[in-house]
């Protein structure tokens, strides 16, 4: 059974950071890309970040290029968002993704999702 786990969601000021980790479980984590998306109340679910199985080739939404950094550890099974500079705009539910095709997490296709970790900025 797959599942995803993220961790690391929370309450910080403008301008703070915080880390997100998501913990794959259930087949070969190596072989798929990830994704992180957010959903902020009245929008759409958007991907922030993506990386390929392999982390060899990422993905960044404009809004958060330069701030948030994505990175994988095969080895544990997980993968990181290191959100820096936050804004009250980046206030969301932020969910990890996985999918064998990376361009299908890009088209917000993935096989299975995380739960959500809830990112509050306070201005």
């Amino acid at each position: 059974q797959v599942q995803l786990v993220e961790s690391g969601g929370g309450l910080v000021q403008a301008g703070g950071s915080l880390r997100l980790s998501c913990l794959a479980s259930g087949r070969t984590f190596s072989r798929y890309a990830m994704g992180w998306f957010r959903q902020a109340p009245g929008k759409e679910r958007e991907c922030v970040s993506a990386v390929t199985g392999a982390g060899g080739t990422t993905y960044y939404a404009g809004s958060v290029k330069g701030r948030f950094t994505i990175s994988r550890d095969n080895t544990k099974n997980t993968v990181y968002l290191q959100m820096n500079a936050l804004t009250p705009e980046d206030t969301a539910v932020y969910y990890c993704a996985d999918d064998i095709a990376y361009y299908d997490i890009l088209k917000l296709r993935a096989d299975y999702w995380g739960q959500g970790a809830q990112v509050t900025v306070s201005s």
